[in-house]
């Protein structure tokens, strides 16, 4: 049995610190509509981090169009911060993409994406936070 982390914040402080749609997507693995998020099309200049424990996660330089409805980036911002496991849900074997600090769910990796990676780190907007310019 998995150790519970004696920092990580209760599901009713959570609840009450994120919005239903961040709690859904981070807590409970759910995925935003395609085109819905706030950061599918942003283009500001600095870090998305984990909504729920603020860790940099993706540099916007890493940021790309993928037509795919939800903010793509080809690389995280530091290797460790973004943790990768098979998700098996919905019948298909696809790699989950998990902040490494929280356990909160981000999205999915594909293996679609631009050069240098071909990796395709399709996020919900409603896992992130931005800052920068």
């Amino acid at each position: 049995m998995a150790e519970i982390d004696p920092s990580r914040p209760s599901n009713d402080t959570l609840r009450d610190e994120l919005t239903e749609e961040q709690y859904h997507v981070t807590q409970e693995a759910g995925t935003e509509k395609p085109f819905s998020g706030k950061y599918w099309d942003h283009k500001g200049d600095g870090l998305y981090r984990c909504v729920v424990c603020d860790t940099p996660l993706f540099d916007s330089d890493t940021k790309f169009e993928s037509g795919s409805g939800w903010p793509s980036f080809y690389d995280v911002v530091e290797e460790g911060n973004v943790d990768l496991t098979t998700d098996h849900s919905l019948g298909m074997r696809r790699t989950e993409a998990m902040c490494d600090e929280c356990g909160a769910h981000l999205g999915h990796v594909f293996e679609d994406g631009p050069q240098p990676t071909g990796q395709r780190y399709c996020i919900n907007s409603a896992a992130l936070d931005f800052s920068g310019e």
